[in-house]
């Protein structure tokens, strides 16, 4: 049992105020306060944040800042966050005294998806701790010789990956990738929720633009999709529900995805924000969705965040293959695919077979995402204990 530790977390809550961004992280904080720990929330991203309500970049940080305000708040961490807005490098949240005391005085600091823009400047807490969410693309990066992204990587102490399981196709780095997942807090899911009979995934179609390493393309998620393009009327009479982003660099084709029989909603209206987005996974049946292509093709062992908090709600989930079996158990609750028959299968298993699904995909959550067995772990390795 490791004694009570004092841990920031960084992240990206301000910064993307939305549904399931704000889970991703924030799972980190509400997890470590549950053991013990004195934890703060540090947003530091160096970038102008994102407003919903503007539908891009924020000419301020007003809604930003009131977001994870209010987010702390509701969860009684009210004096247990920071975040610094670019323009005149302005501080809210702690006190400069309290923060630069927290800083000094902290054992770990947890920098999830590299999201810190200057790492370096937190150089005086004790241990530091880089969080790859991004495998395969984290990896490509540095094989390709970005010496600044490199030299931020190289700030930290230890590093992890969601890429639990690297292959052959995923370049070496030089560095030793522990391997995580994303911790739920399993408290906050609730499979006794009714649903609706629908299955469900969120997502964006593109999320940058595609990289190209020694001849090889690592794709984003519309590459994939369009291989399954066909699906609902192949898996009928099965309904399929999309909460798909437009895309940062090519857009959603919706009229194709609705002409082929896929529902296709807003994700900015139907789970914008912390209870809506565990709303929209709760009244699901069950989750279907494809990977990134640069997943599929570096095999990294990679799981979906999203995809833990649907497990952790009794809902199975039938998601593209990314090497994941390796590490995590398939067949009940939770089914892999690679082919458009393979995912045809596995759906008529899940709609047969029910109840039985929903029983094992609660049971794996436990197992493999409870955020009290990732959380230890993860700090007892960030530590070298």
């Amino acid at each position: 049992m490791i004694s009570s530790l004092r841990i920031i977390v960084s992240g990206l809550i301000a910064q993307y105020p939305l549904g399931g961004v704000t889970w991703d992280y924030f799972q980190y904080v509400l997890g470590l306060v549950r053991l013990g720990h004195d934890v703060y929330y540090l947003e530091d991203t160096g970038q102008w944040p994102y407003n919903p309500h503007e539908g891009g970049v924020s000419k301020g940080c007003e809604f930003n800042v009131a977001y994870l305000s209010g987010l702390m708040s509701r969860f009684g961490l009210a004096d247990k966050w920071a975040y610094r807005f670019p323009w005149q490098s302005q501080w809210f949240g702690l006190t400069e005294e309290k923060r630069l005391e927290v800083l000094r005085s902290a054992d770990l600091l947890i920098n999830i998806s590299g999201t810190l823009e200057r790492p370096e400047d937190y150089r005086q807490v004790r241990r530091l701790a880089y969080i790859d969410s991004d495998p395969v693309f984290t990896q490509v990066k540095l094989a390709r010789g970005q010496m600044d992204f490199r030299k931020l990587i190289d700030v930290h102490d230890v590093h992890f990956s969601f890429g639990e399981h690297l292959s052959a196709a995923v370049p070496d780095t030089g560095h030793r990738w522990c391997p995580t997942r994303q911790p739920v807090v399993l408290s906050e899911w609730h499979p006794s929720t009714p649903h609706r009979d629908v299955f469900t995934t969120v997502m964006n179609w593109t999320s940058y633009n595609p990289v190209v390493y020694n001849g090889q393309t690592y794709g984003q998620k519309d590459v994939e999709f369009l291989r399954f393009l066909a699906l609902p009327s192949l898996a009928s009479p099965t309904v399929f529900e999309i909460a798909v982003n437009e895309g940062k660099t090519r857009h959603a084709p919706r009229p194709l995805l609705v002409h082929k029989g896929w529902r296709v909603v807003d994700p900015e209206v139907v789970c914008p924000n912390l209870e809506s987005y565990r709303r929209y996974v709760e009244s699901s049946k069950a989750e279907w969705s494809v990977a990134k292509n640069g997943y599929v093709v570096g095999q990294p062992g990679w799981f979906s965040c999203r995809s833990a908090c649907y497990l952790a709600a009794g809902r199975p989930v039938v998601v593209q293959d990314t090497g994941f079996s390796a590490v995590l158990p398939v067949g009940e609750g939770l089914m892999s695919f690679t082919t458009e028959e393979e995912a045809v299968a596995a759906i008529l298993h899940v709609e047969a077979n029910y109840a039985r699904h929903t029983k094992a995909a609660r049971a794996i959550a436990e197992a493999y995402f409870d955020s009290d067995k990732v959380l230890t772990r993860l700090i007892t390795e960030a530590l070298g204990n």
